[in-house]
């Protein structure tokens, strides 16, 4: 991993602040510094985006209605 040090303007380290601040749970600035450089290259071809998560849900009536509530008993059966 690479270390740098960045000096943002008025206008770029308000807006960070103001982003950071409007969150719930309030990430580190070096996370959205990452994020926002990571979709910027990504958009400019420089960088592979990540793969979307998707998730196909199983047939209706396919399984057991409990095991989202019971999950721990049905990991510890295996």
């Amino acid at each position: 991993m690479k270390r740098a040090t960045i000096t943002l303007p008025d206008d770029l380290a308000e807006a960070v602040e103001n982003y950071l601040e409007a969150q719930d749970a309030r990430a580190p600035l070096t996370a959205v510094v990452q994020a926002a450089l990571r979709e910027y290259l990504a958009e400019r071809g420089y960088l592979r985006a990540r793969g979307t998560l998707r998730i196909t849900p199983a047939q209706r009536g396919s399984g057991r209605r409990e095991v989202s509530r019971a999950h721990d008993r049905y990991l510890a059966a295996r």
